[in-house]
């Protein structure tokens, strides 16, 4: 029977992208909010026997934890087969460990919430710390798509005499695969974050930074800070002006205005988050994973 991809709002551009290489059906989930703040979420009738994917990022994700485990209920409730969840953007992963007294360890709770209502999860490179793959946090089969060869493809083809830059240490596996990806040099930036909004950079001297285009990459832009002092510094240092590479577009508050204002060249994100700066499609890998993660849980079911 035909997979059906059901759509929280927003997400519905990327269900028929992905329906289109899977061979799926889509449909929208109805999520309405009464005054009071609880949800209702309606979703379509004729379930029974089917597989269901679906398809919520997790930007904001508070107000869609319960949604989604009415929906998964819902669906099992209507006769869906296997329930599985594609969040390209998948929240509450950073706090895996206790780093002052009373703290919850959010990525473990937060992954068992999830096993609850889904037999599976793809999602697009999870923002990790200590914790060196999702198997170690879920259960349930889940696959993470890396982003960094579309990135690679899109720097090639549009920025070809970019220097990549990396924010901080952390990412510097990450950078280095894209830019070896790309052909093209890459550094690393040392960060010290000093609070939520507080962050800043040094900028490495470089004789290729002063021929070729920066592009600095980064996997979250949340606040926004590492861009903007980055791109200061840069500038400050004479540089062309940067671009800005980002898989995942949170953007809270003004961030891209902000980033914008700094003296960004172009901004552009992957479609894990819709925003008007996606520009590089993650539905391919994404259906990829989404039909392994499928055949796994079926044969272990």
């Amino acid at each position: 029977m035909t997979p059906l991809i059901l759509a929280f709002p927003e997400m519905e551009a990327l269900a028929g992208d992905l329906a289109n290489r899977m061979s799926a059906e889509t449909a929208a989930i109805d999520l309405h909010r009464f005054p009071d703040g609880e949800s209702l979420v309606t979703l379509p009738k004729k379930l029974k026997g089917r597989d269901v994917i679906v398809l919520a990022t997790l930007r904001d994700p508070d107000p869609l934890a319960l949604p989604l485990r009415f929906a998964a209920a819902t669906a099992r409730e209507l006769g869906a087969k296997l329930v599985g969840l594609v969040a390209p953007y998948l929240a509450y992963m950073r706090q895996d460990k206790r780093f002052a007294l009373g703290q919850a360890v959010a990525a473990p709770l937060f992954a068992k919430f999830l096993e609850d209502s889904f037999d599976w999860l793809v999602t697009v490179d999870p923002h990790l710390h200590r914790v060196p793959s999702l198997d170690r946090v879920f259960r349930i089969p889940a696959i993470r798509v890396q982003s960094a060869p579309l990135i690679a493809d899109w720097i090639a083809r549009e920025v070809p005499d970019a220097v990549i830059l990396g924010p901080d240490s952390e990412s510097q596996q990450w950078v280095a695969e894209v830019a070896r990806t790309a052909g093209r040099p890459y550094e690393v930036l040392t960060k010290v974050r000093s609070g939520d909004w507080q962050v800043d950079v040094s900028v490495p001297e470089s004789d290729a930074l002063k021929h070729g285009t920066p592009v600095v990459l980064d996997d979250i832009a949340s606040s926004g800070r590492t861009m903007i002092r980055a791109m200061e510094h840069l500038i400050a240092a004479g540089t062309r002006s940067p671009v800005c590479v980002i898989i995942h577009a949170v953007f809270a508050g003004s961030a891209y205005e902000d980033i914008l204002a700094a003296g960004a060249a172009r901004v552009i994100t992957t479609d894990s988050i819709p925003h008007q700066t996606n520009v590089i499609s993650l539905a391919d890998p994404l259906a990829a994973s989404i039909a392994h993660a499928m055949n796994a849980r079926l044969q272990t079911h």
